[in-house]
């Protein structure tokens, strides 16, 4: 049977903050238009790249370091292993001479003031985040390609299928939660088995299991230092970090060098409630400064949603008395199952839904991630994804100076806690007696993001964004 096939690597992407959307999105962008004057033997050619930025992406572009993406994607920088500490150096060479290595191998004339333009009373019908890209060959012929970032770092061209369909074939395709627990109740497989064996589609077991072990270590990373970095966010919010005083607070001067020395520190302080509740606040928050000073996170599903997932397997590791890869792995593998439901069902987008297309979506894959890993029935882990996601419902995109700062970091802390609290509710209930299915969530999420007024919709024209009084140079 062949259908869209979607990876959990395609999930789960390393990237840089602080949003998939509006950042990594139009990064990724931008490779592409190099990836294709490659293949037509055009690059040496270009004597000029223009950048025009629509809807959502020129409301709250510079917020979200749209502009930054599109140079560092026109130089060729790969948003997976590109130093972070070298970004600004490479943006203000840009600027002061004017130029670009476009590829980072050919040299155009570029001022980032003129030649991205932000169009903030233009949208494009396919979708809110759209970007053009008007490029200029010796001669002066002129063509434009038109991109959609879709939402958690996928992009689609103009012109091409909005899914992003693989051609192969998948062991177990599905696209709903039916569909996929009909695969389990005739297999009797997991989740996590079931979405170990599609992944053959594209890699050996080990090879997945590799990938999700490299994920993990990113993740891993962004918490242990997003909890030892304090200072101000960018952006002019002036927002102070948090997560390294409370790191500092909560571990009462336990001295440790290395993550798993850390981790055993976390550990040492027993399993108190408000403990561990702290504990599961400060991995968000840790994640998503390190997202909002543009550092390297996993879109999980989607930057600004980049904390619950990892505070959530971060929690289980720390006070669930579990700590291997198996464990990691399938975690990962069972909440991508989540996040490819609600991508085919529904959207990931912000942009397009709200906040409830990414909170509440990487809530949803949380939860089912550590109720597969805490021994739930396959009808538990669908029980828990959709209690996650129906509290989360509505939840509106409003960021205040548009930036992914506030509400946006404290958001990831009320999602990892909902995900946990869902879990232990599906872990202790009957999935028989359940009224809601998550099919019928994703239903009324999609419905509900397309009733949602357009100034919800990550535009900071609307909520928190107009009714706090801050001075910015961007509302």
């Amino acid at each position: 049977m062949s259908m869209e096939a979607i990876s959990a690597f395609d999930i789960f992407k390393i990237g840089i903050g602080p949003s998939s959307s509006h950042t990594l999105g139009p990064w990724r962008a931008a490779l592409l238009l190099l990836e294709q004057l490659r293949t037509q033997q055009q690059l040496s050619a270009v004597s000029a790249v223009r950048v025009l930025l629509y809807g959502s992406l020129a409301k709250t572009g510079r917020g979200h370091g749209t502009d930054i993406a599109v140079q560092m994607g026109l130089l060729g920088a790969d948003p997976v292993i590109f130093p972070t500490a070298q970004i600004p150096s490479q943006l203000k060479t840009i600027a002061v001479q004017q130029s670009l290595l476009l590829g980072g191998v050919h040299e155009i004339s570029f001022d980032p003031q003129a030649d991205i333009e932000y169009l903030i009373t233009e949208s494009l019908p396919f979708h809110s985040n759209a970007l053009s890209f008007l490029v200029t060959l010796a001669g002066g012929v002129n063509f434009s390609r038109t991109f959609y970032s879709v939402g958690g770092g996928f992009v689609v061209q103009e012109g091409e299928s909005a899914t992003i369909a693989k051609k192969v074939e998948l062991s177990f395709p599905f696209s709903t939660a039916q569909e996929l627990q009909h695969w389990c109740m005739k297999t009797g497989l997991s989740i996590f088995e079931i979405m170990m064996e599609n992944e053959l589609a594209w890699r050996n077991e080990q090879q997945t299991s590799d990938q999700s072990d490299r994920i993990w270590a990113v993740m891993s990373e962004s918490i242990f230092k997003g909890c030892h970095t304090r200072g101000i966010l960018p952006g002019g919010l002036e927002v102070v970090r948090r997560a390294a005083e409370l790191n500092k607070k909560l571990l009462k001067g336990r001295s440790y060098s290395t993550v798993e020395e850390w981790t055993a520190c976390v550990k040492a302080g027993g399993h108190g409630f408000n403990y561990t509740l702290d504990w599961v606040s400060c991995f968000a928050l840790a994640v998503n400064e390190e997202n909002a000073s543009f550092g390297r996170v996993v879109t999980a599903p989607t930057n600004g949603a980049a904390g619950v997932v990892p505070a959530v397997l971060q929690y289980y590791l720390s006070f669930c008395e579990a700590n291997n890869k198996q464990s990691i792995t399938s975690f990962l593998l069972t909440a991508a199952a989540i996040g490819i439901i609600f991508k085919q069902g529904a959207t990931l987008s912000a942009a397009m839904g709200g906040c409830q297309a990414e909170i509440g979506v990487s809530a949803a894959m949380a939860a089912a991630g550590l109720t597969e890993v805490m021994g739930g029935t396959q009808r538990q882990v669908l029980m828990a994804a959709e209690i996650a996601m129906e509290h989360h419902l509505g939840l509106t995109c409003d960021p205040i100076g548009g930036l992914v700062q506030v509400p946006c970091i404290e958001r990831n802390t009320m999602g990892a806690i909902k995900a946990i609290m869902a879990s232990q509710l599906a872990l202790q209930s009957s999935p028989d007696l359940a009224k809601v299915s998550l099919d019928a969530v994703v239903k009324t999420m999609w419905e509900t993001a397309k009733d949602m007024n357009h100034k919800y919709k990550e535009t900071a024209d609307g909520g928190l964004a107009i009714n706090v009084p801050l001075s910015l140079p961007e509302c």
